[in-house]
């Protein structure tokens, strides 16, 4: 996870200490992420991060942890370098 995806998501965790190291394996629920701020954080992580979200990654899957998320980041990003 680079440092743009792990500020982007930190204000969306309510129960992430500041002082707290994000993880991959961390669960977003757990961390205080609901339904209505994965809205939010998705506008924030296609600005932020530079990509686009396709649909077909807005799923619970792909919020279910750190990881997975940053996995879908880093797969809409993909597309955007094969162009270049």
């Amino acid at each position: 996870m680079d440092q743009a995806f792990a500020d982007t998501l930190r204000p969306h965790l309510r129960y992430l200490a500041p002082d707290q190291e994000l993880r991959p394996e961390d669960r977003l629920r757990d961390l205080g992420l609901n339904s209505m701020q994965a809205i939010d954080l998705v506008f924030d992580l296609e600005d932020n991060c530079g990509v686009t979200l396709p649909d077909d990654q807005l799923t619970d899957g792909n919020f279910e942890t750190a990881g997975t998320l940053w996995a879908a980041v880093e797969s809409a990003r993909a597309p955007l370098a094969d162009a270049r």
